[in-house]
């Protein structure tokens, strides 16, 4: 298990606070299989352009990883190739960022052939953004977070090859594209009526449809935990009958590489008459991460569509009164415990009027 140290850096024009953003960093990190030992922060007006953090901190940062016996640093924003190669031969250390630590923890974790293919997709067109030179990394070490995949990348091949591979992954996605198409069709000349389940990660999605739908998909308390789409049958009270698919969760900060390589699977979503956005009500940063849902579902055009917000985990409040209060602002919403199977009734009175 590789021994990591979190690197954040509040920068003057973002909004999120780092209490927010490096607790969520730590269980990325632990999420990809790394032990979290330290944790370094800074405030600056702007990135250094050659090691993103300042000279003093770098400093800071060599003698924190040589007392924490570190082999690897792990900074919660995108940083440049050229920043990356230089930190890693200042510090002789391995240096991902936030982007590289999502891929890895999504090529953990595909499973179909789809999502494998969109995981390799999307490692190969970040790749070419950080064609600039040779890193240490890529030389001196093999495996490990960052640079694993559920395929044979060679992180060093040049564009041509880059582009090549690009392009075949995207030919195969499109036949499966193709494919999914058609059973989307199928389903529309039945008119049987589709749900999407949205929202940010781990906010319990899987665990709502198992608990709806009696599927048993695989649940943990992590971050990404799910990452291939399910769709079950959902038998809603007054007989009908509808299909509700399990989507990959969002997050803050979620790569485009990402949004654009799933497209495909989140066509699901696109094509739905109904998204149940699933929040996580014990959370306490639940307004931003229903902001960074929003933002995804802008950008794939479909926020326009009819949602369901729904509560979830009300189990985990002592206090619901700050909760009744979003209720009004986020209409139509539902209060929900997925894990202790509350507030069903509701949920699918509220779905079917939306249906």
């Amino acid at each position: 298990m590789e021994k990591a140290i979190l690197v954040g850096i509040k920068l003057k024009s973002e909004k999120i606070p780092l209490t927010h953003s490096l607790p969520e960093l730590r269980r990325l990190a632990e999420s990809a299989g790394a032990e979290v030992v330290g944790e370094l922060t800074q405030n600056r007006e702007s990135p250094d352009q050659t090691y993103f953090i300042g000279s003093g901190k770098l400093e800071e940062l060599k003698q924190l990883s040589g007392a924490l016996d570190a082999d690897l640093l792990i900074f919660d924003h995108e940083i440049s190739a050229s920043q990356t190669r230089n930190l890693e031969e200042e510090l002789v250390l391995k240096v991902v960022d936030r982007t590289e630590l999502i891929l890895d923890i999504f090529a953990q974790h595909a499973k179909t052939r789809e999502g494998r293919l969109q995981v390799l997709l999307a490692q190969n067109e970040f790749q070419m953004t950080r064609l600039t030179g040779s890193r240490l990394s890529l030389s001196r070490l093999g495996g490990g977070i960052g640079t694993r995949g559920p395929g044979e990348t060679k992180l060093e091949m040049d564009r041509r090859r880059i582009r090549k591979k690009i392009a075949e992954l995207k030919d195969e996605l499109n036949d499966l594209e193709k494919h999914r198409r058609r059973a989307r069709q199928n389903r529309k000349s039945t008119n049987i009526k589709t749900a999407a389940l949205i929202g940010y990660t781990n906010s319990g999605k899987s665990t709502l449809l198992n608990w709806l739908t009696r599927a048993e998909v695989y649940t943990a308390d992590r971050l990404f935990a799910t990452l291939d789409p399910v769709t079950r049958r959902l038998y809603l009270p007054e007989g009908k009958v509808i299909l509700l698919t399990d989507t990959v969760g969002f997050i803050q900060k979620l790569p485009h590489q990402l949004v654009e390589a799933f497209h495909a699977t989140l066509e699901e979503s696109i094509e739905a008459d109904v998204l149940l956005h699933v929040v996580d009500a014990s959370s306490p940063f639940l307004e931003e991460q229903v902001s960074a849902v929003y933002e995804v579902l802008m950008e794939l055009k479909i926020v326009s569509k009819p949602i369901l917000t729904v509560f979830n985990k009300i189990d985990e409040l002592e206090d619901k009164g700050p909760l009744k209060s979003l209720i009004g602002k986020y209409h139509p919403a539902v209060m929900v415990s997925a894990r202790d199977k509350l507030g069903g009734e509701e949920l699918f009175k509220e779905l079917s009027r939306l249906l």
